[in-house]
């Protein structure tokens, strides 16, 4: 039985780096076994359904015909429909606007509890699995809570999605 999914690529038409038409990359989806590919906005979210999830044999290919195709890497963290419906119930910023970083893998413990709280004044973080919640209030061009911050000391990879992105993707694997 297929199971829905979604992949938010990190990287992807920010800035003009890594140009990716979301046509070319549902293509790009359906050539790898995924079907009912629907994308979201222009910065590389994709809902689908896989016959099969072994997430990171999935994952493996998404990025290895990414980077045949359009000549690129591009890191590809994916989540099922349950797992995003956890997201929206597990928010601990719920008044706040908010965003979620996700991880491509699950942090240790330690390297969870090696992260600084008061690393970016006035933002925090409540990091649950492969999930981060992150409530920043004066915007996330001001904020040190970066990829770049969670990724080295996490050791794992990272995107970062708007809650408004979070529960357009929740739905959309939904309806699949």
């Amino acid at each position: 039985m297929p199971v829905a999914c979604v992949a938010v690529l990190r990287g992807i038409n920010v800035g003009g780096k890594n140009k990716i038409r979301m046509q070319d990359l549902s293509a790009v989806f359906a050539a790898a076994g995924c079907s009912r590919v629907r994308t979201y906005i222009q910065s590389g979210n994709v809902a689908f359904t896989a016959p099969l999830l072994a997430e990171h044999e999935l994952r493996a290919v998404l990025e290895q015909q990414i980077l045949d195709r359009f000549g690129f890497r591009v890191p590809v963290v994916l989540r099922r429909a349950d797992e995003l419906a956890r997201v929206l119930a597990g928010n601990p910023f719920p008044e706040a606007a908010s965003h979620v970083m996700f991880l491509a893998d699950t942090p240790s413990q330690s390297a969870v509890d090696s992260l600084d709280p008061n690393r970016s004044p006035g933002d925090s973080f409540s990091v649950q699995g492969r999930d981060i919640f992150l409530h920043l209030p004066n915007g996330v061009a001001e904020s040190k809570l970066t990829n770049a911050y969670f990724d080295s000391k996490l050791a794992t990879v990272s995107t970062l999605r708007n809650w408004r992105t979070v529960r357009a993707l929740a739905d959309l694997a939904a309806a699949l």
